[in-house]
């Protein structure tokens, strides 16, 4: 008999792994019942996907059926299209003929082509071949109004990654005509999120974007250290060890109560305790998520100029605001002030830093350490 795992991380957190969130599920539970469209915003890791998903397996039902697709590997309209459309029918049908006749009624001109995994874990899947030449894109954007329609109900589309539509060639144009479409749907709504925060905030927040004022927009905070305490020393007594509340505390403080990083912090702490942890245990683990981590954090830092890289000692002494001050400047060798700005964007579009109420920071909690350890 397989064993229950104590701790989830680099994928959704389902059932008892999802703690927390009860005032998002409570929204977005009647975002999803309602009809609301919504913009969910965050920084990586803080569980945007374990959120949709719960909420989606709680309202989920002959009513309300909730469409889940990941935009991540679309690199174009066609892509996206062909994403939305195997989507929409696969989960709105339970069955394969259903999903041929829906084909057939409104995206005429389709054979699809459906093959088997062998791997049962794995899910059917459903190849359309879509093309600017078969179909227009308000034919396709069209159909999960148009299914909802047949089948008396409400379709929620749940779109990860959405912030890749903003990669596409002639991509406002594209966002023009989803939203020309979208916004007249009276039995679909969208919930749409992504890893990227930077550009999620420009294209949903900025009024010369055509998804400005979309929807109801949700700003994810990290989930407190008193939530996460319980249920990391209940996780170790599962296995018949000990997790001190003082060390429970110093995991989600370490990593700033980022979800994915709790979970793995505390995994490894697991592995290096014997029965209870000890401070030793908990610092080894640091060390491991570090080492773990490493590649990818050289590779994001390896090519930052030198400006770049001042600029993230000056964050990590402690600098937040002001950088333009001449004395700030000078110490950290961060060059005229006309260059503060470039080197704030250019930061924030390689995902290295991100701003709040107190100011910029380290986007990634865990190269913040290892950039300590690392230049100073």
């Amino acid at each position: 008999m397989c064993k229950q795992k104590p701790f989830v991380f680099g994928m959704p957190a389902a059932n008892e792994y999802f703690i927390g969130r009860e005032k998002e599920v409570k929204r977005l539970v009647a975002n999803f019942t309602n009809g609301i469209n919504t913009i969910l915003i965050s920084p990586r890791r803080y569980g945007k996907t374990s959120l949709v998903k719960h909420v989606a397996q709680m309202v989920n039902s002959a009513e309300v059926k909730v469409v889940y697709l990941d935009a991540f590997a679309c690199r174009s309209e066609y892509d996206f299209y062909n994403q939305l459309s195997a989507a929409v029918l696969q989960q709105t049908s339970t069955k394969i003929d259903e999903w041929r006749q829906t084909a057939a009624d409104f995206l005429s001109r389709l054979m699809p082509k459906i093959s088997f995994s062998p791997d049962p874990s794995q899910e059917i899947s459903l190849s359309l071949g879509i093309t600017a030449k078969t179909h227009t894109p308000e034919a396709v954007l069209a159909l999960p109004q148009q299914i909802a329609e047949k089948q008396n109900c409400r379709i929620v589309v749940c779109i990860d990654e959405f912030q890749q539509i903003g990669e596409f060639p002639d991509s406002l144009t594209v966002q023009k005509r989803m939203r020309s479409v979208w916004q007249h749907q009276n039995r679909v709504s969208y919930c749409m999120f992504g890893s990227k925060k930077h550009l999620m905030n420009t294209m949903f927040q900025n009024r010369s974007y055509p998804f400005f004022k979309f929807g109801d927009m949700l700003f994810l905070e990290s989930i407190p250290a008193e939530t996460w305490v319980p249920f990391l020393c209940q996780q170790f007594a599962k296995v018949g060890k000990t997790l001190p509340e003082a060390i429970a505390r110093k995991i989600c403080e370490t990593v700033g109560c980022n979800s994915q990083y709790v979970q793995q912090l505390a995994y490894l702490t697991l592995l290096n305790t014997d029965k209870e942890a000890t401070e030793a245990d908990f610092e080894a683990s640091v060390n491991d998520l570090l080492v773990e981590n490493e590649m990818l954090f050289i590779s994001q830092t390896e090519k930052l100029t030198t400006f770049q890289l001042n600029f993230l000692r000056a964050i990590k002494s402690g600098i937040r605001k002001d950088f333009g001050f001449a004395d700030v400047r000078d110490e950290y060798g961060l060059g005229s002030a006309s260059n503060i700005n470039r080197l704030k964007s250019a930061l924030v579009e390689r995902e290295l830093i991100d701003y709040d109420i107190e100011g910029y920071d380290f986007a990634d909690p865990v190269m913040k350490i290892w950039f300590g350890r690392k230049f100073f």
